[in-house]
């Protein structure tokens, strides 16, 4: 789960991670009255979407006035973003984050994240603040740090001297640095996170170091012990159908192609979308009803599936252990009569009671089209999808 920045600021004051002072607004008005107790003649007015990139896209703007002020963030609050992040439609800008404007010196990159390679949390470094660490990692990859963090003895001091000492800060510098560390540490365990970025990490004119920007990715899966994160989550943010799916136990993600898929189990689903490009179609979306679905599941599933306009065909791919062929048939009967679609559906069945459930879609009077395995759906799926 991500946050917004402002949102991912408040835990780093929480952790004593230096921010600037900033106040978030939902109006012209509000804006207006931050920047006045803010004081000052200079301000930022930055965009609220979990994207990156929304400097170069406009959502980071320098107001200088009060009108300023108010002519950016009308111009923002209401529309949506479009970086290199997001999908062609951008994120809704429901809010706006005023800061006074930071004289800076340096621009430095400092994150952490869970290494999968290692399975261990580490610290990524790099003199090249404010770009893309992806791009940075590609073209000059010697300007990155990477230093993992062994689990049983956490952070250590001779790691931030490490990365204090690459990044080229002085002594009151390197100091602050491993304060920082040490506090992004404890909050990096323990809220359970997944990455923590600050990109810039700036350091001021003063000399002192300060989070500029800052983005947090909740641990799924670890929500249920931190109920004041969960109330942290903007469901504006989020595709409508993966939000529709939370809502019902279902692993949905949109994907550009145009052959829906639904499959139980995350690995079978994964192989459904191989065998799809192989046979060269374009997968929907990628949609694990899990081991354990009911019928009504399967049809609000379908109902999903059917949502996306880029819709041309669906593949149903269901191995039945724990749940039951016939439940599956029952719910995909369900859903093609309450939504009246006319989409072209290939069903592959296979296991517990596969010989009822394909009696049910045989029975049911609609333009099911039936696969003796995988490869035949995929190929059924594929010409169905083309017309």
């Amino acid at each position: 789960m991500n946050i917004h920045e402002y949102q991912a600021k408040q835990l780093f004051s929480d952790y004593k991670i230096p921010v600037p002072i900033g106040y978030v607004a939902t109006n012209t008005d509000e804006a207006k009255q931050h920047a006045q107790n803010l004081g000052g003649d200079a301000w930022m007015v930055k965009a609220q979407v979990h994207a990156g990139g929304r400097g170069k896209a406009g959502g980071v703007k320098k107001a200088d006035s009060l009108e300023a002020i108010e002519n950016i963030t009308n111009r923002l609050i209401g529309t949506s973003l479009i970086t290199h992040q997001t999908s062609a439609n951008g994120q809704p800008i429901n809010r706006v984050l005023i800061e006074n404007v930071t004289a800076i010196a340096n621009e430095l990159y400092l994150s952490l994240l869970v290494d999968r390679a290692t399975t261990r949390v580490a610290i990524i470094a790099s003199l090249a603040g404010g770009m893309d660490i992806e791009q940075v990692a590609a073209t000059t990859p010697e300007q990155i740090i990477n230093i993992t963090i062994d689990p049983i003895v956490g952070i250590q001091a001779y790691q931030c001297r490490a990365i204090a000492f690459a990044l080229k800060l002085d002594a009151e510098q390197r100091k602050q640095l491993t304060i920082m560390l040490y506090n992004l540490y404890r909050l990096f365990i323990e809220k359970d996170l997944s990455l923590v970025e600050i990109n810039p990490l700036v350091i001021t004119q003063q000399g002192d170091l300060l989070a500029l920007d800052a983005k947090i990715s909740v641990e799924d899966n670890a929500l249920y012990r931190h109920k004041e994160l969960v109330n942290l989550y903007d469901s504006t943010q989020e595709d409508a159908k993966e939000y529709k799916a939370r809502q019902f136990d279902l692993n949905y993600i949109a994907l550009d192609g145009d052959i829906a898929c639904m499959v139980n189990g995350a690995g079978l689903a994964m192989a459904t979308m191989d065998i799809i490009k192989m046979h060269s179609g374009e997968p929907a979306n990628f949609l694990d009803v899990g081991g354990g679905t009911t019928a009504d599941k399967v049809t609000e599933a379908c109902k999903i599936i059917l949502s996306d306009s880029k819709v041309k065909s669906i593949l149903v791919n269901i191995f039945g252990g724990i749940v039951r062929c016939d439940l599956i048939a029952a719910g995909i009967i369900q859903a093609v009569r309450e939504t009246g679609t006319t989409l072209p559906i290939v069903v592959r069945l296979e296991g517990t009671n596969v010989n009822e459930g394909k009696e049910m879609l045989a029975q049911s009077g609609l333009t099911i089209i039936t696969a003796d395995n995988l490869d035949d759906g995929a190929k059924k799926a594929v010409l169905a999808a083309k017309g």
